[in-house]
C-alpha cells in the first residue's frame, strides 16, 4: 500500500506541475462536484425534467453518501495532503506540492465521495436523457459525457491532494455500479422514505459504536486533517462523516414529506420557473447563518436538508399551480 501511496503522490505532483490552465479547470470542477450540489442544484433541475428522475437522483445520492461514509469508517483510507507528511515522504524527497481550500477534507479518504456519490446520483439523469434520444448514436452521448465528467472529477480530486488515484478509481466504480443497480428501485411511499430517514443514520451510528467498542478510533482522520492542513480556515465541518449522515437523514425525511403531499402537474414554463426558484431557495438555505454549537449545527443541517425536497416536490409546485389558476380565472366586474 505504501508503494501505491507514493506513486499517487508523484502523480499528483506531476499534475500540479502541469500547464496553468489545468489548475483553472480542475479547481472549479472539484468545487462544483461537491456532493452537496447534488442535493441543492442537480436534484431540483432533475425534478423539473421529470419528478421521477429527480426523486431517483436524490435517492441515489443519499444512499451513496451513506454507503460512502460507512466504507470510509471501515477502510481507514489516508488522504495525500496529510499522508505525504505523516509517512516522511515529504522529508525524504524534494516534492513541490500545494494545498488548496478544497484540499482539507477531514473524513477518511477511501473511497472518493465526490466520484462515488456523483457517479451514483447522475446515473438516473443520464439514463433519462439517453432514453429521450431517438438515434442510437445520440443515446451514447449522455453516457460519454457522464464518463468524461467522472474522469475529470477524479483527476481534480488527485490534483488538490484530497485523494489518491486508487481511491478515485474505486469510488467511481462503486458509484457507477450503485447507480446502475438502483435503476427502477426508487421507493414511492412516504413510509419507505421515513424509514430510510431513521434507519440510515441509526445503522451508521451503531457501526461507529461497534468500531469504537472494538478499540478502533473513528475520529483519527479529524486530528490528522487539523494537524496537516495548511490553514485552519480551510477545515470545514460539512466534510465530516457525521455531517453527511444527518444530511442524508434530512433528505430522506424531506422526500417523505414531499411524497405525502403530491404536487399538481405543471406545464413546461412552470417547471422551468420551479427549477430556477428551487435552486435559488435551496442555495439560500445553505447560506443561512450556522450555529457554532456542534449539536445545533447538525440539527440545522438536517432541517435544511429536509426542507429541500419538500420545497422542490410540494411547496413550489403548489404555489406555481395556484398562481397559474389565479391568472387563468375570469375577472369579475
Amino acid at each position: 500500500m505504501e508503494a501505491l501511496h507514493e506513486a499517487g503522490i508523484r502523480f499528483a505532483a506531476l499534475l500540479q506541475a502541469g500547464p496553468p490552465w489545468l489548475e483553472r479547470v480542475l479547481l472549479p470542477l472539484t468545487a462544483m462536484a461537491d456532493p452537496k450540489h447534488l442535493f441543492t442544484v442537480c436534484f431540483p433541475l432533475g425534478y423539473s425534467l421529470d419528478p421521477a428522475v429527480g426523486t431517483a437522483l436524490l435517492w441515489a445520492a443519499l444512499l451513496a453518501e451513506w454507503l460512502n461514509t460507512v466504507l470510509k469508517w471501515l477502510l481507514f483510507g489516508e488522504r495525500p495532503f496529510w499522508w505525504v507528511h505523516e509517512s516522511g515522504m515529504a522529508a525524504r524527497e524534494l516534492l513541490v506540492l500545494r494545498q488548496f481550500p478544497v484540499s482539507c477534507e477531514s473524513g477518511p479518504g477511501s473511497p472518493s465521495g465526490h466520484c462515488m456519490i456523483t457517479g451514483a446520483a447522475l446515473w438516473p439523469l443520464v439514463a433519462a436523457l439517453s432514453a429521450r434520444c431517438r438515434s442510437p448514436a445520440l443515446r451514447t452521448l449522455p453516457f460519454a459525457a457522464y464518463i468524461l465528467l467522472l474522469a475529470a472529477v477524479g483527476l481534480s480530486r488527485v490534483f488538490v491532494l484530497a485523494h489518491f488515484p486508487h481511491q478515485v478509481v474505486t469510488g467511481t466504480m462503486a458509484g457507477v455500479a450503485l447507480g446502475w443497480g438502483l435503476q427502477g428501485r426508487t421507493p414511492r411511499s412516504p413510509r419507505a422514505f421515513a424509514c430510510a430517514a431513521l434507519v440510515l443514520p441509526l445503522s451508521a451510528l451503531i457501526l461507529r459504536w461497534v468500531l469504537s467498542a472494538a478499540g478502533l478510533d473513528t475520529d483519527w482522520s479529524l486530528r490528522l486533517a487539523a494537524r496537516r492542513c495548511s490553514r485552519p480556515a480551510w477545515l470545514r465541518r460539512d466534510t465530516r462523516p457525521l455531517a453527511a449522515l444527518w444530511r442524508d437523514a434530512g433528505s430522506a425525511l424531506g422526500l417523505a414529506l414531499a411524497a405525502a403531499a403530491p404536487a399538481p402537474r405543471l406545464g413546461p414554463w412552470q417547471r422551468a420557473a420551479a427549477a430556477g426558484a428551487a435552486v435559488a431557495a435551496l442555495r439560500g438555505l445553505q447560506r443561512l447563518r450556522e450555529p457554532r454549537d456542534p449539536a445545533l449545527w447538525l440539527a440545522g443541517s438536517a432541517l435544511r436538508a429536509a426542507a429541500g425536497p419538500w420545497v422542490v416536490g410540494a411547496a413550489l409546485p403548489r404555489l406555481l399551480a395556484g398562481l397559474g389558476r389565479a391568472r387563468g380565472a375570469p375577472h369579475r366586474e
